[in-house]
């Protein structure tokens, strides 16, 4: 049975895992290596833990064991608070059992417990699976940002 559920220390080795992978992932798409230049998972880990009560840190477990991670924090922007994903990822192994899908409704539910109005999330280009995952849990794209490198 798939679970989502805030993460606690006694999981942080097995999330430190899932977030190295997520890293690894990322880099290996267009445009991730730009999104997450080089940072470790201890670095995501010490930027959320800098959040306080602003940020949230999720696991996801299939069959008792933990295959996916969910980060996100909340800011005021326009004197409104809005929730953003920072991180979602699942296992390649444990993906199509619904651990994805309970990451992201736990993440609605803290985002609405926390005060947000909305909540975003990032696709990276041709990241199809993950845009495919974020409509299917009622996302809509409103902006495409294209980036120039000068000099």
């Amino acid at each position: 049975m798939e679970l989502a559920r805030p993460a606690t220390d006694a999981d942080r080795a097995s999330y430190v895992q899932v977030l190295g992978e997520a890293l690894e992932h990322a880099r290996s798409m267009r445009g991730g290596p730009a999104l997450v230049g080089d940072a470790t998972a201890e670095d995501l880990l010490a930027r959320w833990a800098d959040e306080n009560d602003a940020a949230g840190l999720f696991v996801g477990e299939y069959e008792g064991a933990v295959v996916g991670v969910l980060a996100l924090t909340a800011q005021v922007v326009d004197g409104q608070r809005r929730g953003r994903i920072d991180c979602c990822y699942v296992d390649q192994d444990a993906r199509g059992v619904g651990v994805g899908t309970a990451l992201m409704e736990a993440a609605v539910a803290w985002c609405e417990a926390s005060g947000c109005v909305e909540i975003d999330a990032l696709a990276l280009p041709g990241d199809r699976a993950t845009k495919q995952r974020l409509e299917a849990a009622g996302f809509t794209a409103r902006l495409l940002t294209l980036s120039r490198r000068l000099g």
